[in-house]
């Protein structure tokens, strides 16, 4: 009889307190998506992974992590770091939801805009865009994600 093994892969950046994350630190089950806040395709996705959460509840959690392909799409990058911006003030996941919802228009202003939609300190949101506040983070995902 043949032995079944399970092999767990391994993260070069292991989840932790940096990520972004829904459901418990002790699931059995961890989902780590790289994505692109204006790709098509991670937004057909969203249905099914908001259904797999529900589906599996606190036995998944569920990790967001940044892989902007910005030769593709010119605003991913910049959208990438407004939802950092956002998440510094306690709304990362209202943004990141928000921007998926909206990808047609992703530039600086629209970011702007719906920041003051979702009730953003928008002089400190609009500050960290411009100043590039969260670049470094970004990257690291996406070179997590490489």
């Amino acid at each position: 009889m043949a032995k079944v093994t399970t092999a767990k892969a391994s993260l070069t950046l292991p989840v932790g307190e940096r990520d972004h994350r829904l459901g418990p630190d002790a699931a059995k089950i961890t989902l780590v998506e790289y994505g692109d806040l204006q790709c098509y395709h991670c937004r057909q996705v969203r249905p099914v992974l908001r259904q797999l959460r529900e589906r599996l509840g606190n036995r998944l959690r569920y990790v967001f992590r940044h892989f902007p392909i910005s030769s593709i799409p010119p605003d991913a990058h910049l959208a990438a770091q407004a939802t950092e911006a956002a998440g510094a003030q306690g709304k990362f996941w209202e943004m990141h939801d928000y921007l998926f919802e909206h990808q047609g228009a992703l530039g600086r202003e629209n970011l702007i805009e719906y920041g003051r939609e979702l009730g953003l300190d928008i002089d400190q949101f609009t500050q960290d865009l411009d100043e590039g506040g969260y670049e470094e983070r970004v990257r690291e995902d996406f070179l997590s994600g490489v």
